[in-house]
């Protein structure tokens, strides 16, 4: 009996007892969905993290008073620390040697933006830095100038403004050394930023860049702020990492032996960090799933014990004519096989179909994780390969004169 007489018959068999068949076949693509749904949305957001790394220079180091990703229940402690202020990061600039390019990263408001009698959505981000802020975050001038250190230090009334800023409010017109208002003031636009896209729905070009001395007369002071340093290059991100912790702990005068009351971080160790929260993930969708194909094996097991109670009849025919118990296990081997193999391919289909909503959800490209369907796929062959056997067995084990008998 050939490959393809076997799986007819065994769909034959199957699509006797449709209710049966469906019950079995909808516990199996709920236990393959539930992993392959949960593989799929973990590795959008894992490509999606990737991506959003790539749109930062992979040799700075941010400073900041609390993780920018929380494993744990550690919240009260960094709760207590206190804030890194402007005058951290301007001893901080006096102090460092071998790192470069020091930048301040701080949101001062959120706020629309007036040119004449336009006026933005009130969810601009007003962000005050210096010069070095558009390289340390991968930003490009499409035309204009960057701030110069004079801008910074007599805290200029001058502008960058993102894509999106520029789009909804010069449809008409060309930006660049215009003047706009912002919360009461007239800036002057000096540069103008190429796109960028969007992370989690929010825009990255939905900003205008301000001198933050300047923002500094305007919002005040007292406030906590990221820090954002550039190494001089990739072979040296460690060493620039060891003094920029080091000159830290003296400005924070943390005691020897303490531990920081600081974060320090490159892309590198937030994908350290990223890579635990989804590997959680990944166990937590293999165990769940691997339970309900648990189940969905034994039904599977059932289905077949009860086929083989229904037909031992028929068993007894095809003894009776010659069939060999080879060909008896392999006809109910199949029976298991293509049940749990069509039950694993909605299943697969259905759970990338659904992980890719978050694709959607965060407008990012979709993922198909090749690995995860493949271990799918083999994995619904074992469970019938496993679940299929003893009925298997038990069916080829039937004397044929007793099984001719049966009624």
């Amino acid at each position: 009996m050939n490959l393809l007489e076997i799986f007819k018959q065994a769909f034959g068999a199957l699509w006797a007892n449709k209710l049966r068949s469906s019950l079995t076949l909808l516990a199996l693509v709920v236990g393959v969905f539930s992993v392959i749904v949960s593989t799929t949305a973990v590795a959008v957001l894992d490509n999606f993290f990737t991506n959003t790394m790539s749109m930062m220079g992979g040799d700075v180091i941010n400073v900041s008073r609390t993780p920018s990703i929380r494993i744990g229940n550690d919240m009260q402690s960094d709760r207590n620390r206190q804030n890194i202020s402007f005058t951290t990061l301007e001893k901080l600039k006096e102090r460092l040697r071998l790192a470069e390019d020091v930048s301040p990263d701080e949101t001062f408001d959120r706020t629309k933006i007036i040119y004449g009698d336009k006026e933005t959505d009130p969810t601009v981000q007003i962000k005050g830095s210096n010069q070095h802020y558009l390289s340390n975050n991968a930003y490009e001038l499409i035309d204009g100038r960057n701030f110069t250190d004079e801008d910074i230090q007599y805290g200029r009334f001058f502008a960058i403004i993102g894509s999106e800023v520029q789009a909804e409010l010069f449809e008409t017109e060309y930006p660049l050394g215009k003047d706009i208002r912002i919360a009461g003031q007239q800036f002057r636009i000096i540069g103008l930023l190429d796109q960028k896209g969007s992370i989690f729905g929010q825009s990255l070009d939905e900003f205008v860049l301000i001198p933050y001395t300047t923002a500094l007369r305007m919002y005040g002071g007292d406030r906590n702020i990221d820090i954002q340093v550039k190494s001089p290059t990739m072979d040296f991100i460690e060493a620039t990492m060891d003094e920029v912790i080091g000159v830290m702990r003296v400005i924070r005068k943390v005691a020897p032996g303490m531990e920081n009351d600081f974060e320090i971080e490159t892309n590198d160790s937030l994908a350290g960090t990223f890579d635990q929260f989804t590997f959680i993930l990944y166990i937590v969708g293999f165990v769940i799933g691997g339970i309900t194909l648990l189940g969905a094996g034994i039904g599977v097991m059932n289905i077949m014990l009860v086929s083989v109670t229904e037909r031992t009849r028929e068993i007894g025919i095809r003894k009776a004519v010659g069939a060999t118990k080879k060909a008896i296990i392999s006809q109910f081997l199949a029976e298991a096989v293509f049940i749990c193999q069509l039950g694993g391919v909605i299943g697969i289909a259905l759970g990338i179909l659904a992980g890719n909503g978050m694709a959607l959800w965060i407008e990012t490209e979709p993922v198909i994780p090749i690995w995860a369907v493949i271990v799918g796929f083999f994995g619904m062959f074992v469970v019938g390969m496993v679940f299929g056997v003893y009925p298997a067995y038990k069916a080829a084990q039937l004397d044929p004169i007793d099984s001719l008998r049966y009624e």
